[in-house]
Protein backbone atom coordinates (compact mmCIF):
# COMPACT_ATOMS: atom_id res chain seq x y z
CA UNK A 1 0.00 0.00 0.00
CA UNK A 2 1.47 3.30 -1.10
CA UNK A 3 1.60 6.14 1.42
CA UNK A 4 2.59 9.46 -0.07
CA UNK A 5 1.75 12.54 1.98
CA UNK A 6 2.87 16.02 0.93
CA UNK A 7 4.55 18.21 3.53
CA UNK A 8 3.52 21.87 3.88
CA UNK A 9 5.60 24.04 1.57
CA UNK A 10 5.90 27.50 0.06
CA UNK A 11 3.58 28.46 -2.80
CA UNK A 12 6.36 28.15 -5.42
CA UNK A 13 6.93 24.55 -4.34
CA UNK A 14 3.21 23.81 -4.69
CA UNK A 15 3.37 25.29 -8.21
CA UNK A 16 6.33 23.05 -9.04
CA UNK A 17 4.55 20.01 -7.62
CA UNK A 18 1.53 20.81 -9.80
CA UNK A 19 3.81 20.96 -12.86
CA UNK A 20 5.34 17.60 -11.93
CA UNK A 21 1.86 16.11 -11.48
CA UNK A 22 0.87 17.49 -14.89
CA UNK A 23 3.88 15.76 -16.48
CA UNK A 24 3.04 12.51 -14.67
CA UNK A 25 -0.59 12.74 -15.77
CA UNK A 26 0.49 12.95 -19.41
CA UNK A 27 2.83 10.01 -18.95
CA UNK A 28 0.21 7.91 -17.17
CA UNK A 29 -2.55 8.61 -19.68
CA UNK A 30 -0.25 8.00 -22.67
CA UNK A 31 0.75 4.67 -21.09
CA UNK A 32 -2.91 3.78 -20.45
CA UNK A 33 -4.03 4.66 -23.98
CA UNK A 34 -1.15 2.71 -25.54
CA UNK A 35 -2.03 -0.35 -23.46
CA UNK A 36 -5.72 -0.01 -24.42
CA UNK A 37 -4.63 0.14 -28.09
CA UNK A 38 -2.70 -3.11 -27.68
CA UNK A 39 0.70 -1.43 -27.89
CA UNK A 40 3.54 -2.55 -25.64
CA UNK A 41 3.96 0.87 -24.04
CA UNK A 42 6.71 0.12 -21.58
CA UNK A 43 9.75 -0.15 -23.89
CA UNK A 44 8.69 2.90 -25.92
CA UNK A 45 8.22 5.07 -22.84
CA UNK A 46 11.46 3.81 -21.30
CA UNK A 47 13.48 4.73 -24.39
CA UNK A 48 11.92 8.20 -24.68
CA UNK A 49 12.30 9.00 -20.99
CA UNK A 50 15.87 7.70 -20.93
CA UNK A 51 16.69 9.97 -23.89
CA UNK A 52 15.19 12.89 -21.99
CA UNK A 53 17.38 12.05 -19.01
CA UNK A 54 20.48 11.97 -21.19
CA UNK A 55 19.64 15.44 -22.54
CA UNK A 56 19.24 16.77 -18.99
CA UNK A 57 22.36 14.92 -17.84
CA UNK A 58 24.44 16.61 -20.53
CA UNK A 59 23.14 19.98 -19.32
CA UNK A 60 24.07 19.16 -15.71
CA UNK A 61 27.48 17.91 -16.85
CA UNK A 62 28.14 21.22 -18.63
CA UNK A 63 27.37 23.05 -15.36
CA UNK A 64 29.94 21.06 -13.36
CA UNK A 65 33.36 22.65 -12.81
CA UNK A 66 34.67 19.05 -12.60
CA UNK A 67 32.23 16.60 -14.22
CA UNK A 68 34.06 13.72 -12.52
CA UNK A 69 33.26 15.12 -9.07
CA UNK A 70 29.91 13.88 -7.75
CA UNK A 71 29.66 16.88 -5.43
CA UNK A 72 29.71 19.16 -8.46
CA UNK A 73 27.01 16.97 -10.03
CA UNK A 74 24.91 17.16 -6.84
CA UNK A 75 25.18 20.95 -6.85
CA UNK A 76 24.10 21.18 -10.50
CA UNK A 77 21.35 18.56 -10.24
CA UNK A 78 19.90 19.06 -6.76
CA UNK A 79 21.42 22.07 -5.05
CA UNK A 80 20.69 21.92 -1.35
CA UNK A 81 17.57 21.00 0.62
CA UNK A 82 16.27 24.59 0.47
CA UNK A 83 16.04 24.67 -3.35
CA UNK A 84 12.63 24.29 -5.03
CA UNK A 85 13.43 20.87 -6.57
CA UNK A 86 14.47 19.22 -3.31
CA UNK A 87 11.54 20.84 -1.48
CA UNK A 88 9.12 19.58 -4.16
CA UNK A 89 10.12 15.99 -3.39
CA UNK A 90 10.74 16.71 0.31
CA UNK A 91 14.33 15.52 -0.16
CA UNK A 92 16.38 14.79 2.93
CA UNK A 93 19.86 13.50 3.58
CA UNK A 94 21.37 14.97 0.42
CA UNK A 95 24.98 13.91 0.73
CA UNK A 96 27.89 13.76 -1.66
CA UNK A 97 31.58 13.15 -1.98
CA UNK A 98 33.84 12.79 -4.99
CA UNK A 99 32.41 9.35 -5.93
CA UNK A 100 28.82 9.37 -4.59
CA UNK A 101 25.56 11.27 -4.27
CA UNK A 102 22.79 9.96 -2.01
CA UNK A 103 19.37 11.43 -1.38
CA UNK A 104 16.05 10.38 0.15
CA UNK A 105 12.76 11.54 -1.37
CA UNK A 106 9.95 11.69 1.21
CA UNK A 107 7.17 12.69 -1.22
CA UNK A 108 6.52 12.11 -4.92
CA UNK A 109 4.21 14.30 -6.99
CA UNK A 110 4.35 11.77 -9.84
CA UNK A 111 2.93 9.02 -7.63
CA UNK A 112 0.32 11.48 -6.38
CA UNK A 113 -0.81 12.13 -9.96
CA UNK A 114 -1.01 8.42 -10.81
CA UNK A 115 -3.03 7.74 -7.68
CA UNK A 116 -5.42 10.58 -8.58
CA UNK A 117 -5.90 8.90 -11.97
CA UNK A 118 -6.96 5.73 -10.18
CA UNK A 119 -4.00 3.54 -11.13
CA UNK A 120 -3.45 0.59 -8.81
CA UNK A 121 -0.28 0.21 -6.77
CA UNK A 122 1.28 -2.19 -9.28
CA UNK A 123 0.79 0.25 -12.16
CA UNK A 124 2.11 3.13 -10.02
CA UNK A 125 5.24 1.07 -9.28
CA UNK A 126 5.73 0.32 -12.98
CA UNK A 127 5.22 3.95 -14.01
CA UNK A 128 7.66 5.02 -11.29
CA UNK A 129 10.33 2.66 -12.57
CA UNK A 130 9.77 3.87 -16.12
CA UNK A 131 10.01 7.50 -14.95
CA UNK A 132 13.25 6.67 -13.13
CA UNK A 133 14.74 5.89 -16.54
CA UNK A 134 15.08 9.66 -16.82
CA UNK A 135 17.34 9.62 -13.77
CA UNK A 136 19.16 6.61 -15.19
CA UNK A 137 19.77 8.63 -18.36
CA UNK A 138 21.10 11.51 -16.27
CA UNK A 139 23.42 9.08 -14.49
CA UNK A 140 24.69 7.64 -17.78
CA UNK A 141 25.36 11.09 -19.23
CA UNK A 142 27.40 11.85 -16.09
CA UNK A 143 29.31 8.56 -16.33
CA UNK A 144 27.60 7.28 -13.19
CA UNK A 145 25.38 4.40 -12.11
CA UNK A 146 22.11 4.81 -10.22
CA UNK A 147 20.90 2.45 -7.51
CA UNK A 148 17.36 2.64 -6.14
CA UNK A 149 17.08 0.72 -2.91
CA UNK A 150 13.58 1.92 -2.01
CA UNK A 151 10.71 3.68 -3.76
CA UNK A 152 7.51 5.28 -2.52
CA UNK A 153 5.65 3.63 -5.41
CA UNK A 154 6.64 0.19 -4.07
CA UNK A 155 5.20 1.07 -0.65
CA UNK A 156 8.40 2.30 1.01
CA UNK A 157 8.32 5.51 3.04
CA UNK A 158 11.09 7.02 0.89
CA UNK A 159 12.76 6.79 -2.47
CA UNK A 160 16.45 6.25 -1.83
CA UNK A 161 18.72 7.19 -4.74
CA UNK A 162 22.46 6.55 -4.90
CA UNK A 163 24.41 7.92 -7.86
CA UNK A 164 27.93 6.54 -7.90
CA UNK A 165 30.99 5.76 -9.98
Amino acid sequence: MITNKPNPVAEIVDVNRAQIEHRATWMGLIYDEMVKAGIDAEPILRRAIFRTGKIHGEKFKSQCPDPNNCTDFKNAFLGDESAVGPQSFNMKNIESDYDNVTVNFNYCALVSAWQKLGFDDETCALLCDIAMDGDRGIAEAMGLKLDLSKTIAQGDKTCDLHFHK
